[in-house]
């Protein structure tokens, strides 16, 4: 999983990242599907969301440890953001994809897909993928 230290010297592009590019690195990752949820477009395994654009469509939500979200947040505040209060309960936080390249968002989906998914289904897509 990316560390916290890493995320924040992830440096953007000019390009921002757009819904198609999420789709298409979360729609490649094993048992993960696509849903509209209260007019949002999510990404989730079963019954569990891993990612989640906004209605914008200019932030995305993701699978992050509770525990180290603040220190993410404070280490890189104009790209990262916390969750809404209704959501802080979550292992969750937010990115402006503006501030985002798609190397870094590949990570950020994958991370987040691997806190979702049996270990062996990661161990083993990962296997093929590195």
């Amino acid at each position: 999983m990316a560390s916290v230290g890493s995320l924040a010297r992830s440096g953007g592009s000019s390009a921002m990242v757009t819904p198609d590019d999420i789709r298409t690195v979360a729609l490649s990752l094993p048992r993960t599907e696509e849903a509209l949820v209260r007019d949002q477009v999510k990404f989730r395994v079963g019954r569990i969301v891993y990612v989640a654009l906004s209605r914008d469509e200019l932030s995305m939500g993701f699978g992050f440890p509770k525990d180290e979200r603040a220190a993410l947040v404070a280490a890189h505040p104009e790209k990262f953001f916390m969750p809404i209060q209704s959501d802080l309960r979550y292992n969750w936080v937010r990115v402006r994809l503006d501030a985002i390249d798609q190397a870094e968002m590949r990570e950020l989906v994958i991370d987040a897909w691997r806190m979702v998914v049996p270990k062996r289904v990661a161990a083993e897509y990962l296997g093929d993928h590195l």
